[in-house]
């Protein structure tokens, strides 16, 4: 894989702007709930450096998805705990599935002529790094959202799965958490084509969806513009 550096710092930005808004919903929707243990220890803020995983945020680089510092939860601090959870989980992929909403938008009902921009950008008045900061909003955007909605402990997924089953089968499911961490990273590692599935191919319908373009045709358009 080639080292394209532009490409890197238009990147570095939206990718901690999508992890930080994606925690920030989790302790803002605690916070409303009633439990502001976050906002105690800080992470009810903006700022990046606040949430930031090492070791997720550089597999955001190389792989497309990631992972910030989980939020601190305390869930007896909600009138019902198991109802707080799933809201306070759900928050953080509805969040960044609403950033690629938005950029979706502006790509599928022409705001930013993406076939003009590649062409001639002097004609459409748009600048390349603008049509390659949306993009990559969206890219990133459903990815997040889609990741972090598989059903694995420590993911989001497995949050809202735990709130919406019955005690006794949630009980049973939640006996699974300390393997999820394992399962994820065997799928990343060795699953190939069981993580294309479960993953990317999601993540290429809702892409395509959202802005007409499919997912590597709009990564086709980043890697000429930021070339």
């Amino acid at each position: 894989m080639d080292f394209n550096l532009k490409l890197l710092l238009i990147q570095a930005p939206v990718i901690l702007f999508a992890l930080t808004v994606h925690e920030f919903c989790h302790a803002w929707v605690a916070d409303m709930l009633g439990d502001d243990t976050a906002k105690r220890q800080g992470r009810l803020t903006l700022n990046p450096i606040a949430h930031l995983d090492v070791f997720g945020t550089i597999l955001m680089f190389l792989a497309g998805f990631g992972w910030a510092k989980p939020v601190p939860v305390n869930p007896l601090n909600f009138e019902n705990p198991r109802k707080g959870m799933l809201l306070v989980a759900i928050a953080g992929p509805i969040s960044n599935l609403v950033m690629a909403i938005v950029a979706g938008m502006i790509l599928k009902f022409g705001i930013i002529d993406v076939k003009g921009t590649v062409i001639n950008p002097s004609v459409t008045g748009i600048t390349p790094t603008l049509l390659v900061v949306v993009i990559l909003t969206l890219q990133f955007g459903v990815a997040l959202a889609v990741f972090n909605m598989l059903p694995l402990p420590p993911l989001d997924g497995s949050r809202v799965v735990y709130g919406l089953l019955p005690e006794r089968q949630a009980y049973a499911y939640s006996r699974f958490e300390p393997y999820g961490i394992i399962i994820l990273f065997g799928l990343f590692f060795f699953g190939g084509r069981v993580f294309t599935y479960v993953l990317w191919y999601p993540v290429s319908i809702i892409t395509e969806f959202l802005s007409g373009y499919s997912y590597f045709e709009l990564w086709s358009v980043v890697r000429h513009l930021s070339a």
